[in-house]
């Protein structure tokens, strides 16, 4: 696998630990589960800074997860996922040394009405993955 792909499946693999459902790269399913649902977003590598000797390309990723809840106290149950995501990312902000620094931007949370069924409270979460790699490809 790529350092990209590596680095990304290790988000994922961090996020699943968590009382959330945590998915990639899926649509957003009909029901929310009661813990709260969790997205990875691949995101974009952006452009690289470029050093030449060794060459290589260092990369800000910019990975998004995506994060919802629903019920009748979600803006507490969505506090309380946004603080297990960072506490889950600031056990180790290398994902056990393949990156050099995981960091989550804040959440802009929005309401958003279901008929028939309790809202949701979601948002999406920037989470800057900074990385180096020998080849643009690999």
């Amino acid at each position: 696998m790529t350092p990209r792909e590596t680095i990304l499946a290790a988000l994922h693999t961090r996020l699943s630990a968590l009382p959330a459902t945590a998915l990639r790269g899926e649509v957003l399913p009909e029901r929310v589960p009661t813990n709260g649902l969790l997205i990875l977003r691949d995101g974009e590598p952006g452009e690289p800074e470029v050093t030449l000797s060794p060459l290589a390309y260092h990369y800000q990723h910019r990975a998004e997860i995506e994060a919802v809840v629903q019920g009748t106290d979600r803006d507490a149950d969505f506090d309380t996922l946004i603080a297990s995501i960072g506490a889950a990312l600031s056990i180790d902000r290398t994902l056990g040394g393949l990156c050099d620094w995981v960091e989550a931007e804040a959440p802009r949370p929005v309401d958003l009405p279901v008929e028939g069924a309790a809202s949701l409270k979601a948002a999406v979460i920037p989470v800057v993955l900074h990385y180096s790699t020998a080849d643009q490809l690999a």
